[in-house]
């Protein structure tokens, strides 16, 4: 069973005539996504392969099903395109662009809580329910079905984490990529809840990073919620105080989100956590035996 998105869910792409619109929508089909169809003011009627392209998140509802959305727009457009999708009735809507304003975020995440949407980012991969769906722009060859479930902050940490359990022959059920980002639609805790109901995740990846209290949150609520065994990975071990590491949110302030401050919550909760990515692997096999 897969959380957020599965084998029927239908997806909308919004800026699907741009480059990176039509090149990772033919990957996401590639993959085995229903792409039922795609935005683009004014070129409407328009195709991209066989996928119908409409003016409007709107007009596009009118005409077909859709479950989910992934914005391919610039930042400065992405809080118009996340109302309109959000206003329209889209339940998961998937926000890629980085460099969105604060203010802008904050707007759009009150909105979509209000509205009873779910936003994966910004500044995400996205997610995939391996072997079933996969919205974002993560390389399709390393997301095969398994018994892992991923939580991410860091995208290419997931790809590396997520290609090395492949290699060792365990696949994942979901792969959610939080968004790297100071305002995020989800956090650690929104998302292990799923996990801890999902009949086919077995054990839990979370990769986190320094900045902010996610993970020390994800550790308390993993101490009274969570039965199923959790192996982590942290990044920006050698990161200097105060200067922020391409990541918004990868920011150490005031002495909060310290590397070791991480590791030792986990720790204390009996999450094991990884000193390099490619012992993840061994770490999982040993907590599912």
């Amino acid at each position: 069973m897969a959380i957020y998105i599965n084998e029927n869910t239908n997806v909308l792409v919004q800026g699907i005539t741009g480059n990176q619109g039509t090149f990772h929508t033919r990957q996401m089909v590639k993959y085995g996504t229903k792409v039922v169809a795609g935005t683009s003011p004014g070129k409407g009627g328009q195709k991209v392969d066989d996928i119908p392209v409409f003016n409007s998140v709107a007009e596009a509802m009118q005409n077909t099903q859709i479950d989910a959305s992934i914005l391919f727009v610039p930042a400065a457009f992405a809080k118009d395109g996340a109302f309109e999708a959000i206003n329209a009735g889209v339940k998961v809507l998937v926000m890629l662009p980085e460099h969105i304003p604060v203010h802008d975020a904050m707007a759009i995440m009150n909105y979509a809580r209000a509205k009873g949407t779910t936003i994966i980012g910004p500044n995400t991969f996205g997610l995939v329910s391996s072997g079933k769906c996969k919205i974002g722009i993560m390389p399709n060859q390393y997301f095969i079905p398994g018994p892992v479930g991923v939580v991410a902050r860091s995208g290419t940490l997931s790809y590396e984490i997520v290609g090395s359990m492949a290699n060792a022959g365990l696949g994942t059920t979901t792969v959610v990529g939080l968004g790297g980002d100071r305002v995020v639609g989800l956090n650690f805790i929104d998302v292990l809840p799923e996990f801890e109901k999902d009949p086919e995740t077995k054990a839990i990846v979370l990769v986190g990073e320094i900045g902010g209290t996610a993970e020390e949150e994800a550790a308390a609520y993993i101490k009274e919620k969570i039965s199923k065994p959790v192996v982590a990975y942290l990044a920006g071990k050698s990161a200097p105080p105060g200067k922020r590491m391409g990541h918004a949110g990868a920011i150490i302030e005031r002495g909060m989100g310290t590397f070791e401050g991480k590791v030792k919550a986990l720790n204390a909760v009996g999450v094991e956590v990884a000193s390099l990515s490619f012992e993840v692997p061994e770490l999982v096999k040993k907590v599912l035996k």
